[in-house]
């Protein structure tokens, strides 16, 4: 039977939309008991953005640990320009998102990031890598910040609960999950909700469908940075001013129809100043 791949957005966060497999996935991961697990609640993946231009931060997985440690496990399967300073950019926002103006630094609370990768970052063979924050004597400052990254392509080394998971990710036929030697009830049950999306026909075509529009989104990509910069930065004001507010149909029209490139990225440096259509429309004189 070909399974699902766990390596896609969709399936991926299908499988930890169940307590079960997230409450077991972080007691293997980051060696906390399962009993010491009270709580492993899903929580809004949309990290807080405090002013307009103020990049915001999506994760794949945000979770509220006992109701005291905020959790984002994330899956990426290609190695993005920046990748680190990302992770870090994530991390410190998951840190500071929810304390408001005026509040104690006390709520701070500890943030851990679980990354999951498909490719080679780090040298070395260890596949399960873990950071904190400890002077060079290896004495620790603070366990506010931790960062683990797994590596599903290296060589397995053992077969603690970590192998297991690495297993489950990598499967990409049922027979591979009979070879999972299963020690813990939630790993059992992430097998068998692999296995019924696999089978489901409507869950896969909700996943094929995340692949066609990625597959999309990606060709629609190419063809603005091959083949239509003017269309691009045409693209790109309008995405700025729509931040902002609806942008009347007249004048995304005449956008998109202007084909000057340095009256283009006039307007681009413009819009990125804006505090509203009107004013982009009263400096641009459109």
């Amino acid at each position: 039977m070909r399974l699902i791949s766990l390596k896609s957005d969709y399936a991926f966060k299908e499988l930890f939309s169940h307590e079960n497999v997230r409450k077991q996935f972080l007691s293997d991961v980051l060696c906390i008991p399962l009993e010491d697990i009270k709580s492993a609640k899903l929580v809004n993946p949309h990290l807080w953005v405090r002013f307009r231009k103020q990049k915001q931060g999506i994760l794949d997985v945000l979770m509220e640990l006992n109701g005291d440690v905020i959790v984002n496990v994330e899956m990426q399967v290609r190695l993005l320009k920046h990748w680190l300073k990302r992770q870090l950019f994530y991390l410190a926002k998951m840190y500071t998102d929810e304390l408001k103006r005026g509040e104690d630094y006390e709520k701070l609370r500890r943030c851990i990031s679980i990354a999951v990768l498909d490719f080679d970052l780090m040298e070395g063979a260890e596949y399960h890598s873990v950071y904190c924050l400890r002077d060079r004597s290896g004495e620790n400052l603070t366990d506010l910040f931790q960062v683990h990254i797994i590596e599903l392509g290296k060589e397995l080394q053992g077969t603690n609960a970590v192998d297991d998971w690495i297993r489950l990710f990598n499967a990409k036929r049922g027979e591979e999950l009979d070879m999972i030697r299963v020690k813990s009830d939630g790993l059992r049950e992430a097998i068998e909700i692999l296995k019924e999306m696999s089978l489901s026909k409507s869950l896969r075509y909700q996943y094929e469908m995340n692949l066609k529009l990625k597959r999309d989104r990606k060709a629609e990509d190419d063809y603005v940075r091959d083949c239509g910069r003017a269309e691009g930065r045409a693209e790109a004001v309008i995405q700025l001013l729509g931040e902002l507010e609806p942008v009347p149909a007249d004048l995304t029209d005449k956008i998109l129809r202007e084909k000057d490139q340095d009256v283009l990225r006039g307007w681009l440096r413009t819009a990125a100043k804006a505090e509203s259509v009107e004013e982009f429309r009263k400096d641009c004189e459109v």
